[in-house]
C-alpha cells in the first residue's frame, strides 16, 4: 500500500476548504438546529461535527505525536459547545493537519503505526499508510453524514467534490 506526501496535503487541502465551508453556515444557525437530534449515530450536526474534530484530533496525536483530546469516543460529540468554539478548534486542527502533511517526505508514510485503542480496549498494529488513509476517509465518510443533515434543515453546503475544491493560494 503506498501513498505519498502529494496525497496527504491534497487532503489536507480538501479537509481544511470543507471545514471552512461548514464553519460559515453553521456560524449562522440557530443552535437549536446544530444541536436537534437528527437520527444520525452521533445525534446532531453538531455533535457529528465534534466527533470528527474529536477524530481528527486523536489520528493527528498517533501520526505528529502531539497533544490528543482528553475525551473518550462515547464523549466526542460534545467535544465544543457550540458553534463559535467548534469553529475556533476546528480551524486549529485544519491548520495542524495541514502543517504535519507539509512536512512529510515518502519516507514519512511507510512502517507500521501502534496504539492503544480506547474503544477497542487494545493495543492496534497498522500499516501507517493505511492509517493516514483512514483518517482522510473518515473525514469525508462524516462531512457526507453532515452535508445530508445541513440540507434537511435548509441549508446549502455547497459543492463537495474533490475536482471541485478551489486551487491552491
Amino acid at each position: 500500500m503506498m501513498i505519498t506526501p502529494d496525497y496527504c496535503r491534497t487532503m489536507a487541502r480538501y479537509n481544511q476548504w470543507q471545514n471552512s465551508a461548514a464553519s460559515e453556515l453553521v456560524a449562522h444557525m440557530p443552535a437549536a438546529d446544530l444541536t436537534e437530534d437528527r437520527g444520525a449515530f452521533f445525534g446532531s450536526i453538531l455533535g457529528t461535527l465534534n466527533h470528527l474534530l474529536w477524530a481528527d484530533l486523536m489520528w493527528m496525536s498517533r501520526l505528529d505525536r502531539g497533544e490528543a483530546p482528553a475525551r473518550t469516543l462515547a464523549d466526542s460529540p460534545t467535544l465544543a459547545p457550540d458553534a463559535r468554539e467548534w469553529a475556533r478548534l476546528r480551524f486549529l486542527a485544519d491548520g495542524r493537519i495541514r502543517e504535519w502533511a507539509l512536512g512529510l517526505d515518502a519516507l514519512d508514510l511507510v512502517g507500521t503505526l501502534t496504539w492503544y485503542s480506547g474503544s477497542l480496549g487494545a493495543e492496534v498494529r497498522k500499516p501507517l499508510a493505511l492509517c493516514v488513509m483512514h483518517m482522510f476517509n473518515h473525514q469525508t465518510h462524516h462531512r457526507g453524514q453532515v452535508h445530508a443533515m445541513l440540507t434537511a434543515a435548509g441549508q446549502d453546503p455547497g459543492p463537495t467534490d474533490l475536482f471541485v475544491m478551489p486551487e491552491a493560494p
